[in-house]
This record gives structure tokens, sequence and C-alpha cells, in this order.
């Protein structure tokens, strides 16, 4: 029963087999008469595809897709969280990283139903946003071009940073992470704030571009070795690519240099912090996944008692206004990621690959299709007790792309400034207890990025279960 209920939302999968086999252990386990079974079953495993292919439909037109009455649809529900088979199903379905990534993670600490109902909380994330400036000019990137905080805004912010540090609660050793905004390891003040969150027991992960992270900068500022994880943006796998997306010239080989350095180092001190690489996987080019893991086992080959710890892939449907692939770019993609899994696997075996929320369903053979969300259905309201990034200047962003200094219309996202009379704790109070909005504009939805787009997804859901009558079962999967 087990592998015939839990893979029943996979594409090469028989629905119908395994409703045959739902049935019986629905009558077996006692949840249902065999007559109630009958028809039940079926229902069940329909429930476990949609919602393992679509995490985001409301509970009302899932019930009309099944075409059953309410008081039906929710004896279904009840169920369906009676089965644990099926809740595998879900979580294990093509959108399944949806759910294990995020969803549930947030459900768990409560936080969506904080926003959901307007009560202040202290956010579930904090982004710190520390470097000054960057050496890249990517053009991909939202930030301004020559755009930068001034020096002497080092000092302050920095103070600002400690005493942040000191005031989230400790019961999360997640719940802070350092980005940008512009490249951290610019702030030459980074490491003793590191370790100032470590020595209160976070587990800091550090983006970065790591054209700064030298042997020299681990030298002046030993503390980064107190980081949990450091996870390396790659923007290409040679020189001319490098040049091309950063506008730097030899940026990929000092890069190459520093991460190979960095496996050395970190061996020969015997350091705990994981490196990893993100790598986005432009329209196209996904056969360049190859040449991604040849890249991975040079780094190994610097120090191979320590091999790489992980690599995030990630997708680029930027382009595409309803975030599909074409047909042959579905069955190209799909033939490059087969072959990357084939000789990754052989190649660097210990390496843990995230192929995040797109990627993961090509995996499975499914459809690609990301979250889209649009000006029409951003919340005014955001998501503050969820998420919120601090700039070097103590400003407070709603969403991730908004800290970045001179970015047009982004100040209309800063709700308030961490300062010495002001704690982050009453930022966020202040802007829930008030009322405070944002209203959306044209354009404003590239300030948000993944995790923003499906946190406001899933906020959008519960709304409308709410809306329905569904408040007690809100979400499908708690």
């Amino acid at each position: 029963m087990a592998n015939t209920v839990a893979s029943c939302t996979l594409p090469d999968s028989d629905p119908a087999a395994a409703a045959g086999v739902l049935r019986h252990e629905l009558v077996t386990a006692g949840h249902l008469t065999d007559g109630e079974a009958s028809g039940a079953a079926g229902h069940l495993v329909r429930l476990a595809r949609i919602y393992g292919a679509a995490p985001f439909t409301p509970l009302e037109k899932a019930r009309r897709e099944l075409g059953v009455d309410r008081p039906a649809f929710g004896r279904l529900l009840d169920v369906f969280a009676r089965v644990p088979q099926l809740r595998s199903a879900v979580e294990n379905g093509p959108s399944g990283k949806y759910w294990t990534n995020t969803l549930l993670p947030l459900e768990r600490k409560g936080v969506f139903d904080a926003a959901l109902h307007r009560r202040p909380a202290f956010p579930y994330s904090v982004g710190l946003y520390p470097g000054p400036s960057c050496m890249f000019r990517c053009h991909f990137c939202v930030r301004v071009t020559g755009a930068r905080y001034a020096h002497s805004a080092l000092a302050d912010g920095n103070e600002m940073f400690a005493a942040l540090i000191d005031e989230v609660p400790t019961d999360d050793p997640d719940a802070m992470y350092m980005s940008g905004g512009l490249e951290p390891l610019t702030n030459p003040g980074l490491g003793p704030l590191v370790r100032r969150a470590a020595d209160r027991g976070f587990r800091l992960t550090l983006y970065t571009n790591a054209f700064a992270l030298t042997e020299r900068t681990l030298e002046r500022q030993d503390g980064l070795w107190n980081l949990h994880a450091v996870r390396t943006s790659l923007y290409g796998l040679s020189d001319d690519e490098y040049a091309a997306t950063t506008g730097k010239k030899a940026a990929f080989g000092r890069v190459k240099a520093n991460l190979e350095r960095f496996q050395r180092l970190r061996s020969e001190r015997d350091e705990t912090v994981k490196l990893g690489l993100n790598y986005i996987v432009l329209p196209g080019r996904g056969r360049r996944l190859l040449d991604l893991v040849d890249f991975i086992a040079e780094l190994n080959a610097a120090a191979p008692d320590r091999p790489l710890d992980f690599v995030t892939l990630r997708e680029d449907y930027s382009g595409r206004p309803d975030g599909r692939l074409s047909a042959d770019e579905r069955a190209e993609l799909q033939e490059a990621l087969t072959a990357f899994q084939e000789k990754a696997a052989s190649t660097a075996p210990t390496l843990h690959v995230d192929y995040g929320y797109a990627l993961n369903s090509l995996t499975t053979g499914a459809d690609a299709e990301l979250v889209r969300i649009r000006p029409d259905t951003m919340r005014p309201t955001a998501h503050p007790q969820v998420a919120v990034q601090v700039d070097l200047l103590g400003d407070v962003y709603l969403y991730r792309e908004a800290g970045f200094p001179g970015l047009p219309g982004a100040d209309r996202y800063s709700i308030g400034r961490v300062s010495p009379g002001t704690t982050l704790a009453e930022v966020v109070e202040r802007f829930v207890t008030s009322g405070g909005q944002v209203p959306p504009a044209e354009g404003d939805e590239y300030f948000m990025d993944g995790f923003d787009q499906v946190v406001t997804a899933r906020l959008n859901q519960l709304e409308a279960d709410v809306a329905d009558g569904w408040a007690d079962r809100r979400g499908f999967l708690r």
C-alpha cells in the first residue's frame, strides 16, 4: 500500500491502481465502510494529485474539480488527514519542494496565521544586508549602477547590526542570514558580526559572489570561520561568461582560486563551515550542467577530504510571461538534468543537490511551472511576520529584492528604521498595528524573490479558503 499510494502523484504512476489499494486500506483500517471507500478512494487520490502538482489551489476550487458537495468534501479532508501515505504523496509530488522547503516549515512556526490575521510577530527570517558596495555589474541585477553606501555609514551600521543580532530570539538557529543588496564581503567588520551571532547560537549562511573571499580577507576577519555556510553565486564557468554577466574581466579565475583556497584552508584548520554553490540554469544552456560537475570536481581536488557540500540549481524563466518552458526546452532541460544527476552521483557522491521548485518538477518528469505573482495578486500588507531585510542604514524592507540603495520605488517598501532608539520588533509592530499598506504599482513584483512569491501565493490561498468557509482546514496541508 505504502509505495503505490505514496507515489500516486508522480507522472508515471497509475491512479486507478493506487485507488484500488487505498480502498482496501481504508476499510481495513476502519476509516470507512466498504461502500463509502468505493467512491472515496478515487477522490482521495485525485486530491493528492491536485495538491502534489498545484500546492496553492484553494480548497473550493479543488472541491469543484472533484464534483462533490461541501459536507462530502469535508469528510474527504478528514479521511485524507488520517492516511500518512496520502500526505507523503503530496510532499513527494512534482511540486513537493514547495511543501517541504517552505510551506510546512512556516506552518509549523505559525507565521502564516500571524500574517493572515494581521498580528504583530517577530519575523521568522531576518536578512542582514551589510555590504556597502559591489565589485560586479551583473546585467540581471536590479541594483542601480554605481550605487553604494557611504563609507561613513559603516561604523554606525555595524553597531546597529550588532544590536539587531542581540535582539533576534534564539529559538531558531537559522533565523538570520547575510546577503544583499550589495556584496557582504565588502564590509570590513563582517567577521565580528558573524562571531557575535555564532556566540548566540545562530547558524549564519553568507550569500556571496566570493570575489573577495581571499586568504587575506579570512586572515583579517577570522570570525568568518564561525559561519555555518558560505553560499557562492556562480555566474558562469569561464572568464568570458563572467565578463559577459558581471562586467568584470578575469573574475571567474579569481573566484575559482578563492574557492579552492577556501577548501584547503578549512581542511587544514578543520573548520565546520559548509561550502556550496548557487547556479542558475539559463535558457538553452542546460548542457552546461555537465561542465558544472567538472568544475565541482576541480574544487574537490583541492581538498579531497573536504569536498563541496552542496549545490543549489535554479531556473531562469524571467523572460516568459507564463513561467513555462516550451516543449523543446523542457525536453532538452530534462535530458540535461538526467545527465547531470548521473555524472554528479559518480563524480561527487557526497554532494547534496537542491533542485528548487520547478527543476524538482522536471526531475520527476512533470512540467515545470513557477509561481507568478503580479501587482494585482501582491498583498499591500506584505508579510513582515514571515521575513524582512535590514540594510546598512537600518532600513527595514518588506521584500528581498528591494534592499538596494537608490533603487527607484524601493523606498515605498521600507517600513521603518532600526536605530539606537528603535528595535526591529518595534518597526514591525508599528507597521502591522497601524494598518500599514503599500499599494503595488506596475513592476513591483520584481522586488520579490522566489521566497516572497511563494509566501504571497500561500497567503492568497489561505485568505481564499477562509473566505469560502474553510477556515478550520485552510491551506490543505498544515
